[in-house]
C-alpha cells in the first residue's frame, strides 16, 4: 500500500475536504501517515484567501523538495484553492509539484496519483462542476468532539476582494436527508456537536428546504447534544434562522457574521450588498431576540481606497456592536478577484498595520469587558481536550467561548457544569460545579 501524507492550510472547509480526500485515497488501497518521511506521496490541502497562505504554502513545498531530492519516486501534490489559482506556477519544473487538484477533482486523484508513480509526469485536473458536493463520501475522521460537515459547496456572492467563486466555484446544496444521514453516523462514532459549513449557509436551498429547516432537521438526531454554523453573510440573514438559534435548544448561542468594513463606500466597492445601518440592525435584532448570544466577525483593514475617515467608521461600529471577538487582517490583493483589476492597492502597509493595531487594541478592551461580565455565571461546557497547565480541561461553553478550569476527574467529550472566576481577553476561567 502506497504511504500518504497530508497537511492542510486554511479554513474548516479545507479540514473537511481532507477528510474527504482520505476517504477517496483509503477505498483505493492508499494508507495515511503522519509524518512526511514515511510517505510515498504528499499532498499540500491549500488555501487561496489570503497572502499569507501563500506564502506559508510556497515554503513549505521548498522544504518538502527536499524530501524529493533524495528519493525521486516521491510524488508531491498540491491541493485546493491555491491548485486552482496558481495552475502554471506550480507545476514548473523546478518547483517539485508532480500533480495538482481543484476542490470539486478529488474523486480523481486515484488517477491521476496512478499516472504520476508509473510515468512521472505531471498532471492536473482542475473542472469546476455545477453538480459536486461529495454526498456520497463519508469523510474519515480522527475523532474527537466537533465534527465538520459541508452543507454546501460554492459562492454567488463575489465580493470583490475573495477568490472563492474562482476556486471553489457556484453554489450547490446537498440534500438535507443525506446530510442528517451523515450526522447520525458521527454521532454513532462518538461525536457530540457538529458544525455546518458553507461560505455563505444561508443561502443554502435544497427543493423546499432552506438551512433554518435543515438546522431544525439536524437538531432531531438523537445524541446529537449541539450545532453550529459559519459563515452567514448579513445580506440575506433571514428570521427563520435568528428564531431557531434562539429558541433550538441544541443550536448553539453563538453567530459569526462577517463585516469585513463599515464605511459604505468601502461596502460597496466591496460588493457586500448591505450597507453599515442594516448590519446594524441586523446585529442589534440578533442581540434583542437571541438571550446571551455571542456575535463574532471579520474585518478587513486597507482595502483600495480606504481613508482614515472611512477606518473610524469600522472602529464605531465596533464599539456599538461590541463583538466579543474578531479575526481582523490587513487586505492582500488576490489574483482574478474583481479588485485586483479595478482597485489600485493604494493603502500604504505602514498605514495598514497603524489601523489594524488600534483595531486590535479596541477589540482587546472590548473582548475582555464581555467575558469579564460572565463572572460568577455557570455555564455548561463541552470539553474537548486538556488545558496547557498539568491537570486541567479545556472546552467550550454555547458561545464558543473557551473555558478552562481543574479536571477532578472529568473527561473529554463530557458536557460539564463550570463557575466562572477568572476572564482573560481570550479564555473563561473557572471551577466544576458538583450536584448538591
Amino acid at each position: 500500500m502506497k504511504k500518504v501524507y497530508i497537511e492542510t492550510y486554511g479554513c474548516q472547509m479545507n479540514e473537511y475536504d481532507s477528510e474527504i480526500v482520505k476517504t477517496i485515497l483509503k477505498q483505493n488501497d492508499y494508507e495515511f501517515v503522519d509524518e512526511p518521511e514515511k510517505a510515498q506521496v504528499l499532498f499540500l490541502n491549500t488555501c487561496s484567501v489570503r497572502e499569507n497562505a501563500h506564502k506559508k504554502v510556497k515554503q513549505r513545498i521548498t522544504v518538502l523538495k527536499k524530501l524529493k531530492n533524495s528519493n525521486k519516486e516521491l510524488v508531491m501534490g498540491v491541493l485546493g484553492c491555491m491548485a486552482q489559482s496558481l495552475r502554471d506556477e506550480l507545476l514548473q519544473d523546478k518547483v517539485g509539484v508532480d500533480i495538482i487538484a481543484g476542490p470539486d477533482s478529488y474523486k480523481k486523484l486515484p488517477a491521476l496519483l496512478e499516472r504520476a508513480i508509473k510515468t512521472g509526469e505531471k498532471d492536473y485536473e482542475l473542472t469546476l462542476s455545477e453538480y459536486e458536493t461529495y454526498s456520497d463520501i463519508f469523510p474519515t475522521r480522527a475523532g474527537g468532539v466537533n465534527a465538520w460537515i459541508a452543507v454546501m459547496r460554492g459562492c454567488d456572492n463575489f465580493c470583490t476582494f475573495c477568490v472563492v467563486p474562482y476556486t471553489r466555484g457556484r453554489e450547490r446544496s446537498r440534500e438535507p436527508q443525506n446530510v442528517v444521514e451523515e450526522v447520525k453516523r458521527l454521532v454513532d462514532e462518538g461525536f457530540k456537536q457538529v458544525t455546518l459549513l458553507g461560505q455563505n449557509v444561508n443561502s443554502y436551498k435544497s427543493g423546499k428546504y432552506d438551512f433554518a429547516d435543515l438546522m431544525e432537521m439536524v437538531s432531531k438526531v438523537d445524541g446529537l447534544k449541539r450545532i453550529r454554523f459559519t459563515s452567514p453573510h448579513p445580506k440575506d440573514f433571514p428570521e427563520k434562522l435568528i428564531e431557531v438559534v434562539a429558541n433550538n435548544p441544541k443550536a448553539c448561542k453563538h453567530i459569526h457574521l462577517p463585516l469585513q468594513a463599515a464605511n459604505n463606500r468601502i461596502l460597496e466597492l466591496m460588493n457586500r450588498t448591505y450597507t453599515k445601518e442594516e448590519f446594524l440592525k441586523l446585529a442589534f435584532r440578533m442581540r434583542d431576540k437571541i438571550s446571551d448570544l455571542v456575535l463574532t466577525t471579520d474585518i478587513i483593514v486597507g482595502f483600495p481606497t480606504e481613508t482614515e475617515q472611512d477606518f473610524l467608521d469600522t472602529l464605531e461600529i465596533i464599539k456599538q456592536v461590541e463583538f466579543d471577538s474578531a479575526f481582523m487582517f490587513n487586505y492582500s490583493e488576490r489574483k482574478q478577484t474583481t479588485a485586483s483589476r479595478k482597485y489600485p492597492d493604494n493603502v500604504s502597509e505602514e498605514e495598514k498595520t497603524s489601523r489594524i493595531t488600534r483595531l486590535v487594541d479596541l477589540q482587546r478592551k472590548i473582548s475582555l469587558k464581555r467575558n469579564k461580565e460572565h463572572l460568577g455565571r455557570v455555564f455548561e461546557v463541552m470539553i474537548e481536550g486538556k488545558g496547557k497547565k498539568p491537570g486541567q480541561m479545556l472546552g467550550r461553553n454555547d458561545g464558543n467561548k473557551i473555558v478552562v478550569f481543574p479536571a477532578n476527574g472529568s473527561n473529554i467529550g463530557e458536557l460539564v457544569d463550570v463557575r466562572i472566576t477568572e476572564a482573560t481577553t481570550n479564555t473563561l476561567i473557572g471551577e466544576l460545579c458538583f450536584p448538591d
